[in-house]
């Protein structure tokens, strides 16, 4: 009996390593971070570009970054590059009444666009709740997690929402999403507020679904202009950017299985309001989105 006691105390500390390994570092605890900081007011002095091979945050390269070309995109040429990108969401049609549409995704001019219009959807669309709007999504081909991701955007001028996001988790009994920014440009209120969220939805030990969020109130109405907004993702700690300058941390207690990287507009009535339909069709545009590791491309 003692040695079947010894037996299984073994085989529940292997687990709890074998899942620490995978990132999981708080099983038996699963705790919530703590350690958060959040900006207050303007940004102060941002840092100035002088190369475009690293982050706005840290032009002199301190942190030995390496371009991860899988997530990087300058949105050159005439037409999506289907080498990197995936339009839409084989997991999710979108937040209704607003389906995503692949027509809505474009490139042009050196910038990546989505749309969202008011139009009549099909029968088989309004059977499933969708009606009278299409919006717009796609996400990176491949998964990653710790790094740097950078992207220059203008978030569309309506009630619509703007994103970028990581999700779609496929690491077994783990369900996690980072949203770097969700903004309602035009949306009654929101017009300032930069939006961060962090989310659970499962792990090895917990089903039910939790968020860390947060909000920065730009000096600056956001969907005025071009900005650039970067992501941080460490082992120990995530950080959000605004030009380069950090507005939110959070300590990484679950956030550590490779997601995909995501673009997307949604109608997000029981948050922004939905649009008016005076501002539509309106886009949500990006000039580039940059990725880099630590010391090693891999």
């Amino acid at each position: 009996m003692f040695r079947n006691a010894m037996l299984s105390t073994l085989i529940l500390l292997i687990a709890h390593h074998v899942l620490a390994a995978e990132g999981d570092t708080d099983f038996a605890s699963n705790r919530r971070p703590t350690k958060i900081w959040n900006r207050t007011g303007p940004l102060g002095e941002t840092p100035k570009r002088t190369t475009d091979a690293f982050p706005l945050s840290d032009q002199e390269d301190k942190e030995k970054w390496v371009k991860f070309e899988p997530m990087s995109d300058e949105f050159e040429g005439q037409e999506l590059d289907r080498n990197k990108w995936k339009v839409g969401m084989y997991w999710w049609r979108g937040r209704q009444p607003a389906l995503f549409s692949d027509k809505n995704v474009t490139v042009s001019e050196g910038r990546l666009h989505l749309t969202m219009r008011k139009e009549k959807l099909p029968p088989e669309a309004e059977k499933l709740g969708y009606k009278d709007y299409t919006s717009a999504a796609l996400h990176t081909k491949v998964r990653s997690s710790y790094g740097y991701y950078e992207v220059k955007a203008k978030p569309m001028n309506s009630g619509g929402s703007s994103s970028f996001w990581f999700q779609q988790d496929e690491t077994p009994s783990w369900a996690t999403e980072i949203d770097v920014f969700e903004i309602g440009g035009k949306a009654k209120g929101f017009e300032h507020k930069y939006h961060m969220t962090l989310h659970v939805s499962g792990t090895p030990t917990e089903k039910k679904h939790w968020s860390v969020g947060g909000v920065w109130e730009a000096p600056w109405r956001l969907a005025d202009d071009y900005h650039v907004y970067g992501f941080g993702w460490g082992k120990d700690e995530l950080k959000f950017y605004v030009d380069g300058v950090v507005v939110r941390s959070v300590e990484n207690t679950h956030w550590h299985q490779p997601l995909f990287l995501i673009f997307d507009s949604e109608t997000m009535p029981k948050w922004f309001g939905m649009p008016d339909d005076q501002d539509l069709p309106s886009t949500f545009s990006v000039e580039y989105v940059r990725a880099w590791k630590q010391g090693s491309a891999e």
